[in-house]
């Protein structure tokens, strides 16, 4: 094995075990509400236009069926609305209702608290951590690039000003 491909092993390995710590490291999900699907979606919709099941397809590489399951029960619990496209187009579009974000926002705080003390238990500096965390914004963008899509890390839509 090459050490190109020996590095390449030790990236997938290392990616793999963090998303199972970082997950783990929220608990038994003790005191979130959403399904992880439902908090991904609202995460997505929180920051941009509202999107059409189609365009939420896009923006996870999943089938529009998976989506409209998933849109369809949120739908049930009130965590998004169906509205008319705002550009006058036919399809309908959603957006997260004011509970979707409350209860978005409750389990953020519970998944915050647990990669608070994933960076505790590390021992890490706060410098540390900011470098950390710009690597992993650079390695996601890369990843935006190549696929052709891009998530807002400002809380407005992509390309759009901040409204005065």
């Amino acid at each position: 094995m090459s050490e190109q491909e020996s590095r390449l092993g030790d990236l997938e390995r290392e990616l793999t075990l963090l998303s199972r710590h970082f997950i783990a490291a929220r608990g038994p999900r003790a005191g979130q509400s959403l399904e992880r699907s439902a908090y991904v979606l609202l995460t997505r919709l929180e920051v941009g236009e509202p999107l059409t099941l189609k365009e939420l397809a896009l923006t996870f590489q999943v089938d529009v069926s998976t989506i409209n399951r998933q849109v369809s029960a949120m739908l049930r619990n009130g965590l998004v609305e169906r509205i008319p496209d705002p550009d006058g187009g036919l399809a309908r579009k959603f957006r997260p209702t004011a509970l979707g974000l409350e209860r978005l926002a409750a389990d953020r705080a519970v998944s915050r608290a647990g990669a608070n003390r994933l960076i505790g238990i590390s021992g890490w500096t706060q410098e540390r951590t900011e470098e950390f965390v710009t690597l992993l914004i650079e390695f996601n963008q890369s990843i935006e690039r190549l696929e052709g899509l891009t998530w807002s890390r400002t809380g407005r839509p992509e390309g759009r000003p901040p409204q005065e």
